[in-house]
């Protein structure tokens, strides 16, 4: 599993940089000494010599190929890449240059521009980002719309499989994207129970949560086909180099020179969007969640997956304490082939832990949790990535004619990572209000916006993130998080599935919050002051603000809904308009689009 050290390890201008280092060395008044000069020289030439053991194990692996996505790199050389992006984030409180504008808005109208006499390929829809953007290019191609996608890579899915739920998928069959065949063609791996463990506190088995193994390849390939077949063009391989806003549409100039034109682009360019990055004019996210993990072979014991396994205390890792959490599930790739992820929420800030650095914990950590010895498993491939949340979420639209889609809008929950099962949830709400903002001609920024609106149950799970992060320079007691999980997870055992099972899918509901709440504080009162502590006066005000509204919110969907939704039709096409997508945000941003 492991190569050894040879002369071809790469490690160009090593002497260079020891050289370099010696005049520091001659001018330091405790290196003065010949002797003590050569032994610190021979001790950062053996420093920068030998590869970490993330890199050795890495680069014994063969990586066939790397897709666009989130965890679509498995090779060293790209580990270290989003390494020095995170670095870069950590590193300042804001950003040192303006970022790129990719977005330019231009008045009048576009046969008024440079563009006219020129060709000009059209679209109703141009959807940036192809990898989840292929699923919303898909269903609103399914209601008759011309849409094309911009990928700058190739359009394909990645090799490690996305885990998710029946339901979920069947979200997608609802909406046209797919077929029950597809689901059946797409899933390589199914399995039960799953287990919500907490070390040395106990656990909770659940059914059919995140029980399938869905590989991104064959349902991407299924996606595609189905696409094109219904008149969708596809873009490969094609950067897009700016976009322009015009009064009558929206132009995309291509890296090649070749420019499409659509009513609307759809920016599903995921968390490190170009155009994200200028609309947030580059500020630091509010929270991040890093994971490292990998997908081997040499699991005898491979039936069950672990939904959440919290560590039972915190850990130091590089210059920071982090709170360590685990997931784990069977592959489709064979019986005893199973992938394994350790995560952890943080703050972005200078010490902030490396990806590499949480790698080089995980081989000695993770054989303590899988209980089996590194030795005994073949590592088929490391996985890693960094998952950015902002607080302000989802993303409203800051530009007529442009719309964020999937991560891109921050629409995910803060406490989970990926952004398939949300966007599986809100699929069908969001390609039923692009379609009727495309019939109604309504592309101004504060009509999109509606399509993006404030969710007080997304804004509400921040608390929980904060809740999980471990605090620097903390009072609070180091079993903290372990203790907080395990209490709310058997309070919401004791209220049951319809408790249980929307928390477990990111779905917070008033009901069941409130009901969960209040068995803590029964069960477990001791925890409350920790838990001020933990996560400070001024976070618990801000949510119980969003706590107030996510009650708010309930209330108007069960009750003002029903009477409102028959007085719309003799309503004129924009008041429909703007009152169903505030019927959708009560609806979805209540929890009680969710069902069982």
């Amino acid at each position: 599993m492991f190569l050894p050290l040879t002369s071809s390890n790469p490690n160009m201008g090593m002497v260079i940089q020891l050289e370099h280092c010696s005049g520091m060395y001659q001018q330091h008044p405790r290196l003065t000494n010949p002797l003590v000069r050569r032994t610190h020289r021979r001790k950062l030439l053996v420093a920068q010599a030998v590869p970490s053991r993330t890199q050795r194990i890495m680069e014994s692996i063969s990586v066939t190929s790397e897709v666009g996505g989130a965890g679509g790199a498995y090779s060293y050389n790209a580990l270290k890449r989003l390494d020095q992006i995170w670095s870069n984030i950590c590193s300042t409180q804001t950003v040192s240059q303006e970022p790129q504008k990719v977005v330019v808005a231009n008045p009048g109208l576009s046969s008024d521009s440079d563009l006219a006499g020129k060709e000009v390929e059209k679209f109703d829809v141009l959807v940036c980002g192809g990898t989840l953007g292929i699923f919303i290019a898909t269903a609103l191609s399914a209601k008759g719309l011309r849409v094309g996608i911009v990928e700058r890579n190739a359009l394909q899915g990645r090799e490690q499989e996305w885990n998710i739920s029946r339901k979920e998928l069947l979200e997608l069959v609802e909406v046209g994207v797919l077929t029950y065949e597809d689901i059946e063609r797409a899933t390589s791996s199914k399995f039960n129970p799953n287990r919500c463990g907490f070390e040395d506190k106990g656990e909770i088995w659940v059914q059919d949560i995140l029980n399938l193994g869905v590989s991104p390849a064959k349902l991407i390939d299924i996606v595609k086909s189905r696409f094109t077949s219904l008149g969708g063009v596809i873009f490969e391989s094609c950067a897009v180099s700016s976009i322009r806003v015009f009064e009558d549409i929206a132009t995309l100039q291509l890296a090649g020179g070749k420019i499409l034109s659509c009513q609307l682009v759809l920016d599903a360019m995921g968390n490190f969007s170009p155009v994200v990055k200028q609309i947030r004019s580059g500020r630091k996210p509010d929270g991040v969640c890093l994971v490292v993990g990998t997908c081997a072979h040499g699991f005898r014991e491979n039936s069950s997956s672990d939904v959440i396994y919290s560590s039972s205390s915190v850990e130091k890792i590089g210059d920071s304490e982090v709170h360590l959490f685990w997931e784990a599930f069977p592959a489709g790739s064979g019986p005893l082939d199973r992938t394994t992820y350790m995560f952890t929420y943080v703050q972005p800030r200078p010490g902030s832990p490396k990806l590499e650095e949480l790698l080089e914990s995980y081989w000695d950590l993770m054989p303590k949790y899988q209980e089996i010895s590194l030795e005994n498993v073949e590592i088929q491939r490391v996985i890693y990535g960094i998952f950015p949340t902002y607080r302000d979420s989802p993303l409203p639209a800051a530009f007529d004619r442009i719309l964020q889609f999937g991560d891109a809008s921050g629409i995910q929950s803060p406490v989970s990572f990926g952004g398939f099962g949300s966007l599986t949830r809100h699929l069908g709400r969001l390609s039923s209000g692009i379609y009727e903002a495309i019939n109604g001609d309504f592309f101004d920024a504060e009509s999109l916006s509606l399509l993006n609106p404030y969710m007080p149950n997304l804004s509400a799970s921040w608390l929980f993130q904060r809740a999980m992060s471990a605090k620097q320079n903390s009072n609070v007691y180091p079993e903290f998080v372990n203790d907080l999980l395990h209490v709310n997870f058997q309070s919401m055992q004791k209220l049951g599935d319809p408790v249980l099972r929307p928390f477990l899918q990111d779905v917070i509901q008033f009901g069941a919050l409130t009901k969960t709440l209040g068995l803590v504080m029964l069960n477990k009162p001791q925890i409350i002051p920790s838990i001020f502590k933990q996560v400070g006066v001024p976070v618990l005000l801000d949510w119980s603000g969003h706590f107030i509204m996510l009650g708010l919110y309930t209330f108007l969907s069960t009750f003002a809904d029903p009477a409102i939704r028959p007085l719309l039709n003799s309503s004129s096409s924009k008041t429909k308009y703007v009152w169903n997508r505030r019927l959708d945000a009560w609806k979805y941003g209540s929890g009680l689009d969710y069902k069982l």
